[in-house]
């Protein structure tokens, strides 16, 4: 069976071209052909924690999504069931690239992804076995799901890495990094759920800018954003909604608002009242 792992709630025309690519995924090329992973096992730092990377590697012209991968995306699932002296997992996504097609905007990864893993050991003086099974999707003519099971022993202190410190380095700025002055969000209510408009004092980023926001809360699905300069800031909005079509309070805290330019990147969490 074929199971693509569609976001909750999409626009018609995403929804309909995402189900016209089931039939396809099932006559695509095995996965094999087109995806390659392992996990880099990386090395223990002075703080306590290993940081090691899942290191994904595709087939010419194939690609492969963000934690938020616009609506006509696949959004990856992490189940670290298996593993031991595993305390937590933080993931530090590199700066992904925007992509359009068919007027459809999706954000992810082309050829090549090294995505640093930071792991707390529950005791930091023993080696950590990670195991990894991760669901996501791989996109070039067609999108097709894909299932990896991974598994490595994290000894300590392990190894330095280079890709691995790149990757990191390629992380999106922090807020203060990037020169932001000041962040505000209004909430108002709507039909089914809540819009969300984020006003950001923030130097430009470069050409186009694409503007991603994300309500920190799993059960909530956020719409494509719409954004503009306006007045010396930069302001976008989204629709949240919860997949249970229930109301919900935001917690502003957890919210996240991520801006994607031609010359860098800048992630900045939190966005509280005016």
């Amino acid at each position: 069976m074929v199971r693509l792992m569609l976001n909750a709630r999409l626009r018609p025309a995403a929804l309909a071209a995402l189900l016209a690519l089931a039939p396809l995924a099932a006559a695509a090329e095995p996965q094999s052909d087109v995806l390659a992973a392992e996990i880099l096992p990386g090395w223990r730092s002075a703080g306590g924690s290993h940081f090691a990377a899942l290191h994904l590697q595709l087939a010419p012209d194939w690609k492969t999504y963000w934690r938020s991968p616009g609506e006509a995306g696949i959004p990856p699932e992490f189940d670290w069931t298996g593993s031991q002296n595993l305390k937590s997992v933080h993931l530090h996504w590199p700066r992904p690239q925007v992509f359009r097609l068919n007027g459809m905007q999706t954000i992810g990864y082309l050829r090549d992804l090294v995505l640093p893993i930071e792991v707390t050991a529950i005791d930091p003086g023993q080696p950590i076995h990670l195991r990894a099974r991760i669901d996501l999707g791989v996109c070039h003519e067609i999108c097709m799901p894909a299932v990896l099971d991974l598994a490595a022993d994290l000894p300590a202190p392990g190894m330095p890495d280079a890709s691995i410190k790149a990757a990191l380095r390629s992380r999106p700025d922090t807020g203060r990094e990037a020169g932001l002055t000041e962040i505000t969000c209004d909430v108002e209510p709507i039909a089914d759920g809540l819009r969300l408009t984020a006003r950001v004092r923030l130097p430009a980023t470069g050409g186009t800018e694409v503007v991603v926001l994300e309500p920190g809360q799993a059960q909530v699905w956020a719409s494509e954003a719409t954004s503009l300069r306006q007045g010396g800031a930069l302001v976008a909005s989204a629709d949240l909604v919860a997949t249970s079509g229930q109301p919900f309070a935001l917690d502003r805290s957890a919210v996240v608002v991520t801006v994607l330019g031609s010359d860098r990147a800048v992630e900045i969490h939190g966005c509280p009242a005016p």
